[in-house]
């Protein structure tokens, strides 16, 4: 959500960590939803925040930033009372000049498990809910949306398990046939500057693909690392450390790689079909969480070409956060340092210097966190189709592959990955604060750990 000329908004970079707060759960008693109506005839659409975290709070800042229609915050919802609070306190001072576009007073703030259907009933026909909370809940919450007719924005991924994946696409197809518009947050997608280069590369500038590099090493962020429970609510401890779970996020491996891996086989115009890959737990402490923090994976596309992508999340390492592709005739950058500004550039070879490129999208770019929200927007008003679910779930499906593969120790095919019974969090549809939570500590508070070798078909046994 960059926004230079505006001081009081957050580089883009930064609009997935838009607050960092979180607090004790508090259920509201039972209410009168109070529906809101747009004004007859001004076009407005009336969106509703469905999780009030850092990217949930961005992505709604990012609507609100639409141009091509006027769009309001009407309804939120979280099962964290503080983090609502904290989301609401900063998308009121950031559209401060505009205090019309938040428009949330506390009978529309909802907390609770059930706060999700509160918040969608405050909307109409054709307006639009953000999805954002831990992905294990995103086909709960899909599937009321398209009960109430609403059109959708969720956050990637939107799946970390096979029967998950069967369930959203299922729900897609519903979603399709209701005329429901759906965006999906992969959106350097939505970057022009990619999208001239993915047109450059196919129609041959740097010749047949011959492999891929992706990179994403960093220190620990979010909340991947986790110490012991302090004592909460085991469920509510897990979803507020939702990183630290697969069941939740598919762990850092999926909510963090996802973006390099689906950009890439974007470029190919392909999802590879297998994977074998590399991990483990290093200098870890205190940590209980889930994750490993080196992963190291080998994709395999159905011509044999490879994606080779290094994800660390270690301190005192070498950082690096960038696509490559190499072409037959020359390679090309699809990252730069980030997601944005991409940067992306042609290189007549193989050595990626000053001198040797080709071709290079011109600065400054336009966010695609804010151009995933106007194409979504123009879908609507001009009722195009439009649902992103579909590949959402296949880039979910191709980053849980390589994520199984390091957590088993074996060769993953998508299909495997696809047909794998392993189910992370049935009973999240009935969950409840007071649990039970999909995975339990054992007596030192510890979780179950992926084991390379020993669990060759799940990738941890709970």
């Amino acid at each position: 959500m960059n926004q230079p000329n505006n001081p009081k908004v957050l580089p883009a970079a930064n609009r997935r960590r838009f607050i960092q707060v979180a607090g004790a759960a508090s259920a509201l008693g039972t209410l009168a939803v109070p529906r809101v109506h747009a004004k007859q005839g001004d076009g407005t659409i009336q969106v509703a925040l469905v999780g009030c975290g850092g990217r949930g709070t961005g992505a709604a800042a990012d609507a609100l930033y639409v141009t091509n229609a006027p769009l309001k915050l009407v309804a939120m919802a979280d099962v964290f009372e503080q983090r609502l609070a904290g989301s609401h306190r900063n998308l009121s001072q950031v559209f401060q000049q505009t205090p019309e576009k938040v428009d949330v007073p506390k009978e529309r703030q909802f907390v609770g498990f059930d706060a999700y259907k509160k918040a969608m009933d405050c909307l109409n026909k054709g307006d639009i809910v953000i999805f954002a909370t831990p992905l294990a809940f995103r086909w709960v919450h899909y599937t009321y949306a398209i009960e109430r007719g609403l059109n959708v924005f969720m956050e990637k991924p939107v799946i970390a398990d096979g029967p998950s994946a069967k369930r959203m696409l299922e729900l897609a197809k519903k979603a399709d046939e209701k005329n429901l518009k759906c965006g999906v947050g992969l959106m350097v997608r939505h970057c022009r500057g990619r999208q001239e280069l993915h047109q450059r590369i196919q129609d041959g500038e740097i010749g047949d693909i011959v492999c891929m590099r992706a990179y994403r090493m960093h220190g620990p962020v979010a909340s991947a690392f986790s110490v012991r429970n302090p004592g909460k609510p085991e469920v509510m401890y897990q979803i507020e450390r939702f990183h630290s779970f697969i069941w939740a996020s598919g762990g850092l491996f999926s909510d963090f790689y996802i973006h390099q891996i689906d950009e890439t086989s974007w470029m190919k115009n392909s999802w590879p079909v297998k994977a074998q890959a590399l991990g483990g737990r290093h200098y870890r402490g205190d940590y209980i969480d889930q994750n490993f923090d080196t992963y190291a994976v080998e994709y395999t596309y159905n011509d044999g070409s490879k994606l080779f992508f290094d994800g660390r999340t270690m301190v005192g390492c070498r950082n690096d956060m960038s696509s490559v592709v190499h072409g037959s005739k020359g390679s090309a950058i699809v990252s730069t340092s980030g997601h944005y500004p991409g940067k992306v550039r042609t290189f007549k070879g193989q050595n990626q210097d000053n001198e040797s490129v080709a071709w290079a999208f011109p600065q400054p770019e336009t966010s695609p966190y804010r151009l995933e929200w106007q194409d979504l927007v123009e879908a609507i008003i001009n009722d195009t189709p439009y649902n992103e679910v579909p590949r959402g779930v296949e880039a979910s499906l191709v980053t849980s592959m390589g994520r199984m593969a390091a957590h088993t120790g074996q060769e993953i095919t998508y299909e495997q990955m696809k047909e794998c019974p392993h189910e992370f969090a049935p009973g999240v549809a009935e969950m409840t604060e007071n649990g039970p939570a999909p995975v339990m500590p054992d007596s030192d508070g510890r979780y179950p750990i992926p084991e390379p070798g020993k669990n060759r078909d799940v990738e941890y046994k709970a």
